[in-house]
């Protein structure tokens, strides 16, 4: 882990570029690479006050890394926390909160149009552990207040929503939170502190996962907390000492390096995915897109006001179909005839990425959670890249055109 305590004065797209650990003796310019799992300690009780954390340095791979402080110092100044933890990916960030965060007996609330993943993870894998949950309306608050009990520890958003890009009131439920003595978190991926700092609204964590587009070519998998200091060493690092969840340093190093970029590539895929879906609506094949970025979106108000008037460069349609089965069918006829953009599940990559939720992301889950969150059999998700939107428009039309 580490705390972000310097160069508060910079402009975030100068701490981007330039917020890491001092440089070595050799005065490399780009931030050094260190592969090593274990360190020399200077003496035994040199060793010994590290080991027990009186003293800075570092003492063993699972427990730190030069690049991944690195990676986690610019994190925190850019969602402007006090300080960042990494993990080896975004999955394994939200076990580890929930793992420090949360015992038996305890509750926690989240939206049921959350990542398919998340939902199988607090409300399954948790829950044979004692850990009590309750899904709710992404978009009304007086959802999550009603679903506050006694034992309420913590409340999970995620912002806009995968796939179906709902976005929530984080100030809201923030306030609903500290009421209740819960902390809130806020899954950020989608906009990231590019866009949308959770922090600055209210929330307690954020949480990253880094292989989306704080790498934002599709190269490593990594994962974060963002969060007060207090939070981060003596809730969370202990939990990564004993768990070992812990982040590669080149996959560190891969991440930082694309938080250099983090901006433009964000901007740029957000005015594509803008111009993609004002097409998509008026496509004659389409039953409905969902993008935070349309005037149509429930919550584009809401949205522009949260992520810096800035939709993110995700979207989803809903191809028109008369039934499921139909539904379904069309959907993979569109992606079959993909020759430009590229069939996967992971987002945030430079090229444009496209999948079917409800046969991936959202394939663990039963019809029953699947319809509760609105991820139906004709639904495409679309993360868009830096092609040409002309080329993307005309592969998608390819499938949309010949059902």
């Amino acid at each position: 882990m580490n705390d972000n305590n310097k160069k508060p004065d910079l402009h975030r797209d100068t701490l981007a570029v330039r917020e890491a650990v001092e440089r070595s003796p050799y005065g490399e310019n780009s931030e050094a690479l260190y592969l090593t799992s274990g360190y020399v300690q200077p003496s035994a009780e040199a060793s010994a006050r590290r080991f027990a954390g009186d003293e800075e340095g570092f003492t063993y791979g699972r427990y730190g890394n030069p690049t991944v402080a690195s990676f986690e110092q610019r994190l925190a100044a850019l969602e402007g926390a006090e300080a960042c933890i990494s993990t080896a990916s975004g999955m394994s960030a939200i076990l580890m909160m929930c793992m420090g965060l949360l015992k038996a007996g305890d509750h926690v609330i989240c939206s049921h149009s959350m990542f398919g993943s998340t939902i199988k993870l607090i409300g399954s894998d948790l829950a044979k552990f004692g850990v009590e949950s309750t899904f709710v309306s992404q978009t009304e608050v007086a959802a999550w207040k009603a679903a506050v009990k006694p034992n309420t520890r913590l409340l999970f958003a995620e912002t806009p929503t995968n796939p179906l890009t709902e976005v929530c009131d984080i100030r809201a439920i923030a306030d609903i939170a500290h009421a209740a003595g819960a902390l809130l978190c806020v899954d950020n991926c989608f906009a990231t502190p590019a866009l949308q700092r959770p922090i600055a609204l209210g929330a307690d964590i954020v949480m990253h996962s880094g292989t989306k587009y704080l790498d934002g070519q599709g190269r490593v998998m990594a994962g974060a907390l963002c969060a007060s200091k207090e939070l981060v060493t003596k809730t969370f690092l202990p939990v990564l000492k004993s768990a070992g969840m812990t982040l590669a340093p080149f996959n560190a190093w891969v991440v930082l390096k694309g938080l250099e970029t983090l901006d433009i590539r964000m901007r740029a895929q957000s005015a594509n995915a803008l111009a993609l879906a004002q097409w998509l609506e008026e496509h004659p094949s389409v039953e409905r897109v969902y993008y935070p970025g349309l005037k149509s979106h429930p919550q584009h108000a809401l949205a522009m006001a949260q992520q810096s008037d800035c939709g993110g460069a995700v979207l989803s349609f809903a191809v028109k179909a008369a039934d499921p089965d139909q539904a379904r069918a069309r959907a993979f006829h569109v992606l079959d005839s993909l020759k430009v953009m590229s069939l996967s599940t992971n987002l945030g990559d430079t090229k444009t990425l496209i999948a079917h939720p409800a046969s991936t992301s959202h394939g663990r889950l039963t019809e029953a959670q699947r319809q509760t969150a609105g991820v139906v059999q004709g639904l495409i998700r679309v993360a868009v890249g830096l092609e040409h939107l002309g080329d993307i428009q005309a592969d998608l039309d390819r499938g949309l055109t010949t059902f």
